[in-house]
């Protein structure tokens, strides 16, 4: 009885339950159908155990680093330094939208944060130079995704926790599908511009003028090296990293840039909080329904059936990568991660697919589903940012998910693609 335990999450989502409640109104209805009382005890002990976590703990310091980089005038530097190197062609904030969440993707490696900051400041700029809200909103939600992928990365490090993987290696895996993911989007914004004659947003910036702004985003640009650097060295945990990240973003804002003021303290942690509470949340959560999962041996009878269905890695490759789609479309990618992580990957690395292969598929393309309508989160952001409905911009960014996919099959079939710097460094055979 207990494997009916999905289908009821579905009809609760489906209702309108929040994901949380959900995650554990589902197994403990079952388990209390099941007379299992003593396990629905487990079940909501787990929800403090799966939260109760020395790793976990580099979430919200990231969520923090985040909110004081944003506070503190740093997202404005990205976008000026942005717009000194793009600006010029056809479409120019568009790109400047794109190579921006790249470039923020490094400090915090969260996709509401990417299209709450980024969308405020470039939503309104392309409206006032022709551009559709639609359009503008899709751009920055579509863009966005870059976020969880170039590192740091929250999903990569609730992955990590989940499998038992290296996070730098996931890390290190993730640099070039991030940077695949906004040359794809560049190119499609090069595309629509030519076709629908997208205005230019500023004259072309002399080098003299391209090098003031490197200077002024020099600072925040240094992040993720000393994140990433600091990680690889073995100088710090990636806990410890996103302390670091913390303590840099202070120094920064108060002392190199003096843009951040005592008052302004307050207010910036409450968000942080609130922000970082919600994912945490939903993590514990996701722990606990974990528990069902393993009760129910959902893994082995999923993985009976997926081998009858084809022994071709390849094959198998392509449907989970629809059902990771379909998943995506409904489920937040840190839950999904818990939940799936466990039932799936074992399957795929039994088959020869290496582990952080896989954890990267998985998580690019639980990440694109942030994006995917009907459910997907940054689309209520970047609607609740640009007062556009969230119909009009899940059409808009239809064309900007279609280049998504194809990344998610280049990586998925082309793992060179994904797994040569994380070698070339020794994080993975």
């Amino acid at each position: 009885m207990l494997v009916w335990f999905l289908p009821v999450f579905l009809v609760f989502l489906l209702v309108g339950l929040p994901v949380f409640f959900g995650l554990l109104a589902a197994p403990g209805l079952l388990l209390w159908l099941n007379g299992q009382e003593k396990d629905i005890t487990l079940l909501y002990r787990n929800v403090y155990n799966g939260m109760d976590s020395f790793p976990l703990m580099a979430i919200p310091f990231f969520m923090l680093a985040g909110e004081l980089m944003n506070k503190g005038g740093i997202t404005m530097r990205l976008v000026e330094f942005s717009q000194a190197l793009m600006g010029h062609l056809r479409g120019g904030l568009a790109h400047v939208n794109v190579l921006s969440s790249m470039l923020f993707a490094g400090l915090s490696g969260s996709a509401v944060a990417d299209t709450s900051a980024l969308g405020s400041m470039l939503i309104p700029a392309m409206e006032k130079q022709g551009y559709t809200t639609r359009f503008a909103a899709a751009i920055t939600a579509a863009s966005s995704v870059i976020g969880p992928i170039i590192p740091p990365s929250g999903i990569m490090i609730i992955y990590a926790y989940v499998m038992g993987e290296s996070v730098a290696a996931l890390f290190l895996a993730g640099i070039v599908p991030g940077a695949m993911v906004g040359i794809g989007l560049m190119v499609m914004v090069k595309f629509m511009a030519d076709r629908y004659d997208f205005p230019v947003a500023s004259r072309r910036y002399s080098w003299g003028e391209r090098g003031q702004a490197s200077l002024k985003a020099f600072f925040p640009l240094l992040t993720p090296v000393i994140i990433l650097g600091g990680i690889l060295a073995g100088v710090f945990t990636p806990t410890e990293a996103a302390a670091v990240a913390v303590a840099y973003s202070l120094i920064i804002g108060f002392f190199v840039l003096r843009t951040l003021t005592i008052k302004e303290i307050p207010d910036i942690l409450i968000r942080a909080g609130l922000t970082s509470a919600v994912v945490m949340l939903l993590v514990g959560a996701a722990m606990a329904f974990k528990t069902v999962v393993s009760l129910s041996h959902t893994p082995e009878h999923l993985a009976e059936f997926v081998l009858t269905l084809s022994k071709d890695p390849l094959v198998l490759l392509f449907l989970i990568n629809l059902l990771l789609f379909v998943v995506g479309m409904f489920l937040d990618a840190g839950p999904a991660i818990i939940i799936l992580g466990p039932i799936l990957g074992p399957i795929f690395v039994s088959l020869g697919v290496d582990p952080i292969h896989f954890a990267i598929i998985m998580s690019v393309n639980l990440t694109v589903g942030l994006a995917t309508p009907p459910m997907g989160l940054v689309l209520f952001v970047a609607s609740a940012v640009s007062g556009e409905r969230v119909e009009t911009i899940s059409k808009a960014i239809l064309p900007f998910l279609a280049v998504e996919v194809i990344v998610i099959f280049l990586i998925t079939y082309i793992p060179a693609l994904s797994m040569t710097i994380p070698r070339l460094t020794g994080f993975a055979n």
